[in-house]
């Protein structure tokens, strides 16, 4: 436990038994805090709240994959509303000098203090993700929980990365048939999906791709995201597909999966060869149509916002923007 002036303490929580001390500050994953406990996907010690007293003015948790050693997201964060703005005069991480500035950056405190102790010594801090409206510029009160939550995220050293898009597909919304163009298979095995991934990063309009490709090779980025993703997934790999043309060449992949929470399109892509004849909407009506078989409640998507030809695609699938969602990473 680590105590400041002025009655601020910050601390991890004790386990689920302070689950309702946590969710004082409210946030749309709170209602996920009990089962990502139980699952392993969260650790009272990576939930760490500020108090004042017995009141909490900011809050923090990271998420993990389960049995992973160490977080792997930082996706809550939250500022009491009537916390000052932090100063940006402060110091920045890392850069000396002690506290902030003001006394009410209990945000920056605890971010400072939660890393401190439970990120490896030397570490890069994982990345930080918030879900917001999707029109959340032009809503006062969404906007200035953005800008209170960023200011705090700035001190320590973030910057914005990417926005991404969020999307549902509802039953009921029509499946475009096949056209007949394409022949699907599924999935030969794990090599066969490598190479297509390592391929359709070619060109890639994704910026986390965009980003791993300036520290690894194609293969090396692909091999990575197989791993430490789709493999992990608990559905059928049956659902994975391979679109080929009628003589059998391949032309893209679409890997409908469920993760921890939802039907998801995980993964589409099409081969640079094959760009720009329209496949990526049978690759995505394929993908659709395997888990809406499946009896699902939604399907969900997600792509940068700037992934112009992937947006349109979804939208032409019936996928409706409900959310969206920020990236923040550190140097």
């Amino acid at each position: 436990m680590t105590a400041v002036p002025q009655d601020l303490t910050m601390r991890p929580i004790t386990g689920p038994e302070e689950l309702d001390l946590f969710t004082r500050l409210p946030y749309m994953l709170d209602r996920e805090l009990a089962d990502d406990l139980r699952t392993g996907r969260r650790r009272p010690g990576w939930m760490w709240v500020a108090l004042r007293g017995d009141r909490p003015t900011a809050r923090l948790a990271w998420w993990s994959r389960p049995g992973d050693p160490a977080p792997f997201l930082l996706d809550i964060f939250d500022v009491a509303a009537d916390t000052a703005a932090p100063d940006a005069t402060a110091h920045p991480a890392g850069t000396g000098g002690g506290a902030v500035a003001t006394s009410g950056d209990d945000g920056v405190r605890l971010l400072r203090t939660a890393m401190e102790h439970v990120l490896p010594e030397g570490a890069r801090p994982p990345e930080y993700i918030r879900y917001v409206p999707p029109g959340w510029r032009d809503d006062p009160v969404a906007s200035r929980v953005v800008e209170t939550r960023v200011a705090a995220l700035e001190l320590t050293g973030a910057r914005l990365f990417v926005e991404r898009l969020r999307l549902n597909w509802r039953p009921g919304t029509p499946i475009a048939e096949p056209g007949g163009r394409l022949a699907f298979r599924p999935v030969a095995g794990r090599e066969e999906l490598v190479e297509l991934m390592t391929e359709v990063l070619e060109g890639t309009l994704d910026a986390h791709s965009r980003d791993e490709l300036t520290r690894m090779t194609p293969r090396e980025a692909a091999v990575q995201q197989y791993e430490e993703e789709l493999e992990r997934y608990q559905s059928p790999r049956e659902w994975w597909r391979v679109a080929t043309t009628p003589g059998g060449e391949p032309v893209g992949f679409v890997i409908p999966a469920h993760n921890s929470y939802n039907p998801i399109i995980a993964y589409i892509g099409v081969l640079p060869a094959h760009r720009g004849k329209g496949h990526i909407d049978d690759l995505l009506a394929e993908g659709t149509r395997i888990l809406a078989a499946e009896g699902v409640p939604r399907v969900r998507a997600s792509t940068d916002l700037g992934n112009v030809p992937m947006a349109r695609a979804f939208r032409r699938a019936g996928y409706v923007e409900f959310e969206r969602e920020l990236n923040y990473t550190w140097p």
